[in-house]
């Protein structure tokens, strides 16, 4: 069912949750059309979507420029640093050809109270030496509950951290571990191992069966460091259209001294490249890669950090106050699609909006004529979206500048 609405201005204050998203399914073949999905029959069902626990580890790397007797690389990125972005399988259900961040769906062996003896000494439950957790916000009406699992061994955090450094792993051939009589040292930037011997036999294991990570950390005499991984936010999927996959994902973030080689199992991923904010923007707009919304709007967040350093130092001594989770609201106007974000005027914490959508007759100008409190993503086309954001930064978090893309992309 897809509500048809006209939206007045209203200031709302939410907390929500999102992950990757896929544009809907185009109804008319019109170039740089973006059609609503198809209608929904019957009236709305709680918890009619299937929510998956997932993770992702945005890893950036330092950057440093070449001596004179060196070759000739590209030159130095403007911030300093570069992420890692790796290219999906054109045959991957979901998010087929999109430049993404390293990350998967939990598994229960991300979970296994195994983990305890691995970190054992040195490292006890439930924690780890984590340090206290975030506060959680209330969940969007609807939603799934974001507390630990029942008679789970490890916390949610803990098994989110593991799972994004084991999906690292499976896709990128990243290892980032550590020895387990080391102590976490997290004033520094972090370290990647060198690929074990038998690269592709290992990666072949933990794919067929995520227990054998933990058999290859045990093999290695190392641990998961956990500790590298600092949190960064979260995000639920948005409802589009029907039927869609939808994922509660967590985002953390990882600074390397150096980029560690990048092995794709070209499988899932075919390809890889390390690409600085502001080139991974130059490389969307021209076509050269596609992001789904979640990962353009976080290109751009880390936009506002001029070197690694600064990058790290705001993430251990940011000192988050509350882990901000989002789940977008997706508003179709007449000639575009929205992603209304907590704090934008026109957000509204309704159940309703899990599984539906607003929309207007309108066209995008107008409605952004109408409005002044900003936190959203304007949806022009497949490769040109725009970022607005009036609204000041809660907890701590660092939000996106307003970027709009010029007229002769539009």
């Amino acid at each position: 069912m897809t509500r048809a609405w006209v939206p007045k201005p209203r200031k709302t204050a939410g907390g929500g949750r999102t992950g990757a998203q896929e544009l809907p399914p185009r109804q008319n073949p019109e170039p740089g059309s973006l059609t609503p999905p198809p209608a929904m029959n019957g009236s709305l069902r709680p918890g009619a979507s299937s929510w998956r626990r997932a993770a992702t580890m945005v890893l950036a790397a330092g950057w440093a420029r070449p001596g004179p007797a060196a070759p000739s690389p590209p030159p130095p990125p403007a911030e300093g640093f570069r992420l890692l972005l790796l290219q999906r399988s054109e045959s991957q259900g979901f998010l087929p050809g999109a430049h993404v961040f390293p990350g998967g769906v939990l598994d229960k062996a991300d979970h296994s109270a195994d983990w305890l003896r691995l970190f054992a000494p040195h490292h006890g439950p439930p924690r780890f030496g984590l340090g206290p957790p975030l506060s959680r916000p209330a969940s969007f009406p609807g939603l799934p509950d974001p507390a630990d699992e029942d008679g789970a061994a490890l916390p949610n955090d803990v098994a989110s951290r593991i799972c994004a450094i084991r999906e690292a792993f499976e896709e990128a051939g990243v290892l980032l571990l550590r020895p387990r009589d080391a102590l976490p040292t997290a004033a520094e930037p972090a370290r990647a191992l060198a690929p074990p011997p038998g690269l592709d036999a290992w990666r072949d294991r933990v794919r067929r069966d995520p227990r054998h990570f933990l058999s290859l950390c045990a093999h290695l005499d190392c641990t998961p460091d956990i500790w590298a991984l600092h949190d960064w936010g979260g995000w639920l999927t948005p409802f589009t259209r029907s039927g869609g996959r939808r994922f509660n994902t967590a985002f953390f973030l990882c600074c390397l001294r150096e980029p560690p080689p990048v092995y794709p199992d070209l499988t899932e991923v075919v390809s890889c490249q390390w690409s600085s904010p502001s080139e991974t923007t130059e490389s969307f707009i021209s076509k050269k890669m596609w992001l789904a919304p979640p990962q353009f709007y976080e290109i751009r967040r880390l936009g506002n950090f001029a070197s690694l350093s600064d990058l790290h130092k705001f993430c251990l001594d940011g000192a988050l106050e509350e882990m901000e989770r989002w789940l977008p609201i997706t508003f179709l106007t007449a000639d575009a699609m929205l992603q209304l974000l907590p704090g934008d005027e026109l957000y509204l914490e309704d159940s309703d909006f899990v599984e539906n959508v607003m929309s207007t007759d309108k066209k995008t100008g107008e409605i952004m004529k109408e409005g002044k409190t900003f936190h959203r993503m304007v949806l022009h086309s497949r490769h040109v979206y725009s970022v607005h954001v009036t609204v000041q930064s809660k907890h701590k978090h660092v939000y996106p500048k307003t970027y709009v893309v010029s007229q002769s992309h539009l």
